[in-house]
This record gives C-alpha cells, sequence and structure tokens, in this order.
C-alpha cells in the first residue's frame, strides 16, 4: 500500500533520518518507537506527506508522491490519509458532528452527507450521544475518539497516529488501543503510529525501532 525508500531527511547540518526503507501493507497496525530525537514524527510526518523528504521516494498505491505539487499533494492528504494527533486539534467552537465532518466539507462533499457520515462514525466510537457537545464539554478519552472519527470521515487508505495516547490515562489509552484493533478488523484499516507507549506497541502486526535515523536490527 505505502512505500518508502531511502528517505533522507536532515534539519540545518543536523542529520534525522539516513536512509529509510519501510513498506506498510494494508490492514495492518504498524508501531515507530524510539527514543526522543530518533527521527519518529519526522518520519511520520514525511510518509504523512507533511513534510517533504530531502531525498527518497514515497509510493501509495502506485502513485508516486514525492513528484506531486504541494497543491496535488494537499489535495491527495486531504482525500486518502487520515491523522490522530497527541493533543487532538479539536477545533473548540465547533460540536463534535462539525469537528469530524471537516475534513468531507473541505473536499467539497454535502452538507447532509458528511453530517450523516460523521454521526455514524461518532455511533461507532461510542459517541452517538455526544454529536452537539463541543470539546469542552468532552472527556480527554471522548476527545481523542473525536479526532479518530475525524480522521476517518473521508475513508483514508492509511492512518498516521503521533503518540495518540500520550495525553491518556491508562484506561482511555486501552481503550483507544482497542480501537484501532476494531477497525483493523472491521474495516482493514490501515495504522501507522509513532508511541512510547509499550502496551499500544505491543498490540500491533509489527514494530519498528528507530535509533539515530536509522532501524535498529
Amino acid at each position: 500500500m505505502l512505500s518508502a525508500k531511502d528517505i533522507v531527511k536532515s534539519y540545518g547540518a543536523l542529520p534525522v533520518l539516513r536512509g529509510i526503507d519501510v513498506d506498510i501493507k494494508q490492514g495492518e497496525i504498524v508501531s515507530i518507537v524510539g527514543s526522543s530525537g530518533a527521527g519518529k514524527t519526522t518520519l511520520l510526518h514525511i510518509l504523512g506527506t507533511l513534510e517533504k523528504a530531502d531525498g527518497g521516494e514515497l509510493n501509495f498505491e502506485g502513485e508516486h508522491l514525492h513528484t506531486f505539487s504541494s497543491k496535488k499533494l494537499a489535495d491527495f492528504r486531504n482525500r486518502r490519509i487520515g491523522f490522530v494527533f497527541q493533543f487532538h486539534h479539536l477545533l473548540p467552537e465547533f460540536t463534535a458532528l462539525e469537528n469530524v465532518s471537516i475534513p468531507a466539507w473541505i473536499s467539497g462533499e454535502s452538507n447532509k452527507v458528511v453530517e450523516k457520515r460523521a454521526a455514524e462514525l461518532l455511533a461507532r466510537l461510542s459517541l452517538a450521544d455526544k454529536l452537539t457537545s463541543k470539546p469542552h464539554q468532552l472527556s480527554g478519552g471522548e476527545q481523542q475518539r473525536v479526532a479518530v472519527a475525524r480522521a476517518l470521515i473521508n475513508q483514508p487508505g492509511i492512518v498516521f497516529a503521533d503518540e495518540p495516547t500520550g495525553n491518556l490515562d491508562s484506561t482511555n489509552a486501552r481503550s483507544l488501543h482497542q480501537l484501532f484493533q476494531q477497525l483493523r478488523d472491521e474495516l482493514n484499516q490501515t495504522f501507522v503510529i509513532v508511541t512510547h507507549n509499550e502496551e499500544l506497541a505491543g498490540m500491533s502486526n509489527r514494530i519498528l525501532h528507530l535509533k539515530d535515523g536509522r532501524w535498529e536490527a
């Protein structure tokens, strides 16, 4: 599904990624682990097209993403990729339903179709009674589930998650781990997750260890 070859990235004179190769298959959960400064988030951002590598190739289902213009890449990212971040990044003035709907609205879909799909996603994530709640009215775990629904609204091929349980207590973290597994099993959803959480990593199909910008054997 997603293939990266010889990805390199530096910030000034500091090399962060030193020739990364990786292949992600549809329907698997892949966790990327490593110490702080290993390059995990940078790699996740490059795989998710949020940043451009200094060199290397990035291919998604036969499309050569490293050749795309910024505008074409932004459109591709909104339609085909979902993101979940540690701090949710929900817009405080919007309801849960509206926050989930935003990526699909950007794609130009009709409000009626989008809101129906958003409500179904929130119900699947046990938030059917929170559609009109704003972020400050939700618990941390509920906010993160809204963020997961938002990541799924455009039915992306792959979801990237950067420390998704980093701001959750152990109960909510475990619940989110189980949700990822459920979405993989029921929807064949693909996840690439950067995490320090050993329990989450242990529930993945594969664990990749990054050290000093390279895979560690």
